[in-house]
């Protein structure tokens, strides 16, 4: 049996509790740490779970009942807490964005070499029907080279979303919606895609005024082979529709699910390829469904790592990182106002968090947060959102 801890006792970490409990033969929540404890009663009665409760993280640091640790707090506290988790024998599973800059990433990934315990980054959206599909399609081969992709993650948000004090600012939330909505998207265009070779990219606010952070950005993703990638993330976009689209030689396919294939005319012009529709079709259909979606697809994959003694899964730190370094180079190109080259380095002026919050433009004046605030700095994580 898997003992876990969750860190954080907000809304994302719901989505964590309620995987767990999917395992119940194979996992049991026996700790969370919220600085409101009122909180953290809540959410134990919520869950019917039979837990100690904590103020204090770093009471569990020493705990040889924890095995494993959901880390569900903001972004800000990703990094020491992981960090110290891992260095104390710990597996750790952290909330998106991995961490505030690639510094940090670099420190949690070299705890977890140390300490040879797993790191792990959610990124549930890899584990849905539709996506897992749609990449082994795209890694068949049918559709030949990828040449152009089109990502669209589109969110809504109020303008009171952002009231919530460490939204909003890159000092606690580090950054906008590419950060905190986009990654999604992101995370499954480098896992479909790979890595590109440069970025040139755009950001603004322009709708919420009490955000000193990007309501919307732009980026087009160049690669070795001449292929081209467009994303825009947004927190701006009635009806919230989100898609991605990927452009082959040969032909199209999507999610949502589409396919189209073409081939071509006397002159050039396009008539439909219906055999290699249906061939495509035939071999998206063919594919076994996920045993376990979503969250609970994602905890399956860990928990069977650890039942294991394997470090591998999907989305390890390593696959958290490639993430942010993309997001941290569509910041950088959007403010240097030039293409930026990856990977990127140490000497980057953003690899750091204070390289980020010495550069990143304020859009907006965003209100400092009361102490009360502050002292209950640990009870979300996450957004809330899913695709």
């Amino acid at each position: 049996m898997i003992s876990i801890a969750i860190i954080g006792t907000g809304s994302i970490a719901r989505s964590h509790a309620k995987a767990y409990l999917s395992f119940s033969e194979r996992c049991k929540v026996v700790a969370l740490v919220n600085h409101n404890i009122e909180k953290a009663i809540r959410f134990r009665d919520e869950f019917q779970l039979d837990c100690l409760i904590v103020q204090d993280y770093t009471e569990l640091l020493d705990n040889e009942q924890v095995d494993l640790v959901s880390i569900c707090t903001p972004p800000q506290l990703h990094a020491r807490m992981a960090s110290d988790f891992l260095r104390s024998g710990k597996h750790v599973i952290v909330e998106k964005p991995m961490a505030m800059s690639l510094e940090e990433c670099d420190q949690m990934l070299e705890a977890a070499a140390e300490s040879r315990t797993l790191l792990s980054v959610v990124g549930q959206n890899r584990f849905l029907d539709p996506h897992w599909k749609l990449k082994h399609t795209l890694d068949s081969g049918l559709l030949g080279k990828i040449v152009h992709a089109q990502v669209d993650s589109y969110w809504w948000r109020g303008e009171n979303y952002y009231d919530l004090w460490w939204r909003g600012t890159w000092e606690s939330e580090g950054g906008g919606c590419t950060l905190n909505h986009g990654v999604h998207h992101l995370d499954m265009l480098q896992w479909m895609m790979g890595m590109p070779q440069s970025v040139q990219a755009v950001i603004s606010n322009t709708s919420h005024r009490n955000s000193e952070v990007e309501d919307i950005s732009i980026a087009i993703l160049s690669y070795p082979n001449g292929s081209l990638a467009q994303i825009a993330s947004s927190v701006i976009h009635h009806g919230q529709e989100r898609q991605m689209v990927f452009q082959g030689e040969r032909a199209r396919i999507s999610a949502p699910w589409k396919v189209c294939a073409s081939s071509q005319l006397e002159n050039g012009f396009p008539k439909p390829n219906t055999e290699l529709e249906k061939e495509i079709e035939q071999y998206y259909e063919s594919i076994e469904t996920l045993q376990y979606s979503g969250f609970a697809g994602q905890i399956d994959d860990i928990l069977t790592a650890i039942e294991n003694q394997s470090l591998q899964v999907l989305i390890d730190g390593q696959e958290g990182r490639r993430v942010l370094e993309l997001i941290t180079a569509i910041y950088e190109a959007s403010i240097t106002k030039r293409a930026v080259s990856l990977p990127l380095t140490k000497d980057s002026p953003f690899y750091t968090r204070e390289g980020i919050l010495a550069n990143a433009p304020r859009f907006h004046t965003k209100p400092r947060p009361t102490m009360g605030q502050m002292n209950d700095q640990n009870s979300g994580g996450g957004n809330g959102h899913s695709l």
